[in-house]
């Protein structure tokens, strides 16, 4: 007969085996950066921070950076919503990133309208989450074509042989041209907007895998300016959530 002990450690047990899944990475440190200094986020160089959290956190962490969508339909304002509850859930096989946007803006508000509270780091990750809401395969089914073109696809437009801070700011730049004036007034807005884009990014993903490479095999990765499209999605999003959060009380 067990006692109460070894059943607390047999569920402990189990619940850290299911918590060790395959993830997807996003895009790279200095893409995630790019998106945020073109937003104007003032912590710009914390937005690679939810990334490496995931080092430790596994993922309780990941399973906020991505949503396989593994039914195939489009993502709307309700499903955002109602991945609030699952954040940092390390057992949502599925991945929970659009709610994780929602909730991550909420803890930030709450703690900035509490004085013994330090809200910026609840920022950087919203603004984490944001930028992993352009990448196409963190909307889709993590298969074997998202498998073999992400991580290429993560560092799309990042230089190696250039010095971090001169492709950041490189990479900012381009962003900017293709911003757009987003507003937001309430949560439900802000879950409109996550899920155009995430439409927009399933979209894009699903354009990738029909058509054939450069090999010609099918799929294929983002082009630069595919990629920078993208991306200025994200950074116009963003900019919109640090207005709306920082006027509202």
């Amino acid at each position: 007969m067990k006692t109460a002990f070894h059943k607390i450690v047999y569920g402990l047990t189990m619940l850290g085996i299911l918590c060790i899944t395959d993830s997807a990475f996003g895009w790279h440190d200095k893409t995630h950066m790019a998106i945020s200094k073109a937003a104007g986020y003032e912590n710009w160089y914390n937005s690679a921070g939810s990334d490496v959290t995931k080092t430790k956190a596994g993922d309780k962490e990941g399973n906020n950076h991505w949503c396989n969508n593994n039914a195939g339909k489009d993502v709307t304002p309700e499903m955002a919503l109602k991945q609030v509850k699952l954040y940092n859930n390390c057992i949502d096989g599925e991945g929970h990133l659009y709610g994780a946007i929602i909730a991550s803006l909420r803890n930030y508000m709450d703690d900035k309208a509490n004085p013994g509270k330090y809200a910026e780091y609840h920022m950087a990750f919203c603004a984490h989450y944001i930028g992993d809401l352009s990448m196409p395969l963190h909307n889709v089914p993590h298969d074997n074509f998202n498998k073999g073109h992400h991580n290429k696809n993560d560092g799309i437009v990042e230089t190696k042989e250039v010095k971090w801070e001169e492709d950041v700011e490189k990479i900012a730049s381009k962003i900017k041209k293709n911003m757009k004036k987003i507003e937001l007034h309430n949560e439900e807005e802000l879950a409109q907007a996550i899920a155009r884009l995430a439409n927009l990014s399933r979209e894009l993903a699903a354009k990738m895998q029909s058509e054939k490479g450069p090999d010609g095999k099918p799929g294929r990765d983002m082009t630069e300016e595919e990629a920078y499209v993208q991306l200025s999605h994200s950074a116009s999003l963003l900019q919109a959530v640090i207005a709306y959060a920082n006027k509202t009380k």
